[in-house]
């Protein structure tokens, strides 16, 4: 029996028990095995669902169960880590058949994702008011701005942040059309914010390394570049300009 062939037993139930385990008596440890193998499923399942809760709650508890069964075995963990398991859950959603009828699912799953690896990222020094006071626009403009490593974008064509925020703060029923979604961790609560329209654009070319002039250029016309900047500060999400 080699390492593979255990991890690959006791991830599917449909597989025997390896040949070379027993009991201290000598006798074969089929049951322990068994009850071994569900105490895995259980604990990966219970870790998924504490990760993403608005999906849950979305397709049900029992359907969920079910689901992150088949995802699981799919998708074992590949880290000791349990604390982000299921980043490949989103796209597992977007593939899994049952749910054709529902594809915002992938892009909540991308929120709480987001908010997990948000929560985890490392700790940086937040650029002062005052710095980006001081600078003069035709400076600011060629400048490209660090952001720190709790930020998130994630960007749909669904209205995935009012969909979060009805089924976690009991927000307004959803209504229609895409949403970019920043996930900022100004103190160690990280939350998921709404962009005005062109801030996806604007924050996918920062992320990129473009100046912000450049990033101002693909947000387009009536783009709201000083709320955006005033989140990003609030956010405590720029940590430098370059």
């Amino acid at each position: 029996m080699t390492e593979a062939e255990f991890a690959a037993a006791l991830l599917d139930p449909q597989r025997p028990v390896p040949a070379g385990l027993i009991r201290p008596d000598g006798t074969p440890a089929d049951r322990r095995f068994d009850i071994y193998r569900n105490n895995v499923a259980v604990g990966l399942t219970e870790a998924l669902r504490a990760g993403f809760p608005v999906v849950e709650k979305l397709v049900g508890a029992a359907f969920f169960a079910a689901m992150v069964g088949i995802f699981l075995r799919k998708n074992p963990p590949q880290s000791r880590i349990m604390m982000l398991y299921g980043d490949k859950l989103p796209d597992f959603l977007a593939s899994f058949p049952p749910l054709a009828a529902y594809p915002y699912l992938p892009d909540v799953a991308r929120i709480e994702q987001s908010l997990r690896e948000s929560y985890h990222a490392a700790d940086v020094e937040p650029l002062s008011h005052e710095v980006l006071a001081e600078t003069s626009e035709a400076v600011l403009l060629g400048r490209r701005i660090r952001l720190a490593p709790p930020v998130r974008l994630i960007r749909s064509p669904w209205p995935v942040h009012s969909i979060w925020c009805a089924n976690v703060d009991g927000g307004p029923k959803p209504g229609a059309g895409p949403q970019d979604v920043l996930v900022l961790r100004p103190g160690f609560d990280p939350r998921p914010h709404l962009l005005p329209a062109g801030g996806g654009s604007f924050l996918s070319l920062l992320m990129g390394r473009a100046t912000i002039a450049e990033a101002i250029d693909a947000a387009g016309p009536g783009f709201d570049l000083p709320a955006v900047l005033s989140l990003l500060l609030s956010g405590g999400a720029i940590t430098g300009l370059e």
